[in-house]
């Protein structure tokens, strides 16, 4: 979720997930997913910075809260293979 704000001035929490596009006309205007449009002040590239950072929060929580680990995430999700590797390696070595 970010926290946006309408022209009143009135903050707004919306669910990132459901933005469907976001336009720089003279004003922002969001439109989700289901067609339903609102106006807000911040720009469409700070609704973009905020989106990327929610996500990115999402992302770290996974990964510090051992849902996933950053090795994974660098073997492509591969977990396990440089195990398989070490094992037959050490069958290889006392033959």
């Amino acid at each position: 979720m970010i926290e946006l704000t309408r022209l009143n001035q009135k903050p707004l929490t919306v669910n990132s997930d459901l933005i469907k596009f976001v336009e720089n006309t003279p004003d922002t205007v969001i439109t989700l997913v289901s067609g339903e449009k609102f106006v807000v002040l911040e720009s469409a590239e700070a609704i973009v910075e905020k989106v990327v950072e929610f996500r990115r929060r999402l992302l770290d929580g996974l990964l510090f809260n051992g849902l996933s680990s950053p090795s994974s995430m660098m073997n492509g999700g591969k977990e396990g293979n440089g195990e398989r590797r070490r094992h037959s390696e050490d069958s290889d070595q006392k033959e």
